[in-house]
């Protein structure tokens, strides 16, 4: 993982931390090398408009230790799912091995308010299905364009959510775990755009509250930047 520290991080006492993942095709190196994340961190906690925080950037493909050439691997060619080879624990299932390992190595705020998770893509799909699996972990969720699994047969993420009993189990335990924030974000032009839009027909059915954010453009580095920009802003407050 990447681990992004503010200014002055020596000196300050505990950070809240956020979990920022990336796409499929990404790795730990994704966001702070394409989405200029240390930049956009730099630039909103020096101007005051977020708070001083942690960012954790893990390589989300669970076959993989590290990014190319950073392990045993060696220069290897990357496939839209890190080495290809079959994955021996989802993101989801190991997330808290993550957590756990941050907030033993450095100095952290821990409880509900105190963790953020927000991601791209296969990384918004990531925080969407982490969230839920631990309901009262995080008090503020970012989907910015996200791949929403839902389980069922067929193309229509809402008609999957109506007979996907157990992900209505676990989003009901979610919000009644009240999140500060759940976020949504997603360019009008993006492919995923119908799975976002069947995700809040299903939360605005269940009358569960969250922000949205829809702007021009598809399923590009330009947008994901934006959305973390906005979502910093706002998390911790």
């Amino acid at each position: 993982m990447t681990i992004y520290t503010p200014a002055g991080y020596d000196k300050g006492k505990n950070y809240p931390v956020m979990y920022l993942l990336h796409g499929a095709g990404g790795d730990e190196n994704a966001w702070s090398e394409l989405g200029r994340a240390a930049q956009i961190l730099d630039n909103l906690i020096a101007q005051g408009k977020a708070k001083p925080m942690i960012v954790v950037m893990p390589n989300g493909n669970t076959n993989c230790q590290a990014a190319p050439g950073e392990w045993s691997k060696g220069m290897y060619q990357p496939s839209f799912l890190g080495t290809g080879e079959q994955p021996v624990a989802s993101m989801e299932e190991s997330f808290m091995d993550i957590v756990n390992y941050v907030e033993s190595h450095y100095k952290v705020s821990k409880g509900q308010k105190s963790r953020a998770i927000c991601g791209l893509s296969m990384g918004g799909g990531h925080s969407f299905m982490t969230s839920k699996l631990y309901p009262s972990t995080f008090g503020y969720i970012g989907l910015f364009s996200a791949a929403i699994h839902v389980n069922g047969e067929g193309n229509d993420t809402y008609a999957k959510f109506s007979k996907d009993t157990k992900t209505q189990t676990q989003l009901a335990n979610l919000f009644a775990a009240k999140p500060s924030l759940y976020y949504i974000a997603i360019g009008k032009t993006d492919f995923l755009y119908e799975q976002n839009a069947g995700l809040r027909r299903y939360l605005d059915e269940k009358g569960y509250k969250y922000e949205y954010v829809e702007t021009e453009g598809g399923h590009i580095w330009r947008n994901w930047r934006i959305y973390l920009t906005d979502f910093a802003q706002k998390v911790f407050k």
